[in-house]
């Protein structure tokens, strides 16, 4: 069956990829062949097959990993790590805007929010942990969107298709691409009832050591008690503030 070939190969693969390390740096293909039990000939395929998908560099005699193989525990880090880092700065803008306030991070092209520190009110804004949106609704998406290189933003705009949340969603390419843009000059996204009636968010980002954003902090509030004026002079030094304490972590 074609899906138990493809396990196989993304098995052997992986098998292959594990064997690099502080004690194999380098391998040839008869070492690769020989740690993992393959023949020579799939040994052969398989590291052919890393080093065009980008994950490891071939010398002529040796396979050597490339930066990209760090991607791969990186993402496990960064996943699990993240949200407990981020908790404290989390409720330390809640304490001071007195609004939630929330961690997300881009994942299949939404706004996946990782951790969240609510305020006590009977009706509360904005999204649970666990929760997604599309991307193109959101301050926070806005905000994941402008660290994408130009042509993975180009690519993401050219697959992807926009349906009006309210009335005032962005919806066509060159507004999404706009407010982007935005993003990128301003270092912060604002939205004001785009994806949800009643309701505006400010989004910042938050950069690790090596100046990568690897999510997005916001503060959402119902329009009745927030003006934009008020997101923009009073919460957006503080979150600014708590995403930099943030990202010093990282």
């Amino acid at each position: 069956m074609p899906a138990a070939e493809g396990m196989a190969g993304l098995a052997k693969g992986l098998a292959i990829l594990e064997l690099f390390g502080e004690a194999a740096p380098k391998l040839a293909i008869s070492d690769a062949a020989r740690l993992t039990g393959l023949n020579r000939a799939v040994a052969r395929r398989c590291l052919l097959t890393l080093v065009d998908l980008g994950y490891l560099t071939h010398d002529g005699k040796h396979f050597l990993p490339t930066p990209r193989l760090l991607r791969l525990g990186d993402a496990y880090v960064e996943s699990t790590a993240l949200p407990q880092l981020a908790q404290p700065h989390l409720a330390a803008v809640r304490e001071h805007v007195q609004e939630s306030a929330s961690l997300a991070v881009l994942q299949n092209d939404d706004a996946l929010f990782i951790a969240r520190s609510e305020v006590k009110r009977i009706v509360n804004t904005g999204v649970r942990i666990g929760a997604s949106v599309p991307a193109y609704t959101s301050a926070t998406g806005h905000v994941l969107l402008s660290a994408l290189s130009t042509e993975d933003f180009t690519a993401y705009l050219d697959r992807s298709e926009f349906h009006p949340r309210t009335p005032k969603t962005p919806v066509t390419p060159d507004e999404i691409r706009r407010r982007v843009d935005l993003v990128r000059e301003q270092g912060a996204a604002f939205t004001d009832e785009e994806l949800e009636y009643g309701l505006r968010s400010l989004a910042v980002p938050v950069f690790d050591s090596r100046g990568r954003t690897v999510a997005a902090m916001s503060v959402s509030a119902t329009a009745g008690r927030i003006s934009m004026d008020q997101l923009r002079d009073e919460f957006l030094p503080v979150l600014r503030d708590q995403a930099e304490q943030l990202g010093r972590k990282l």
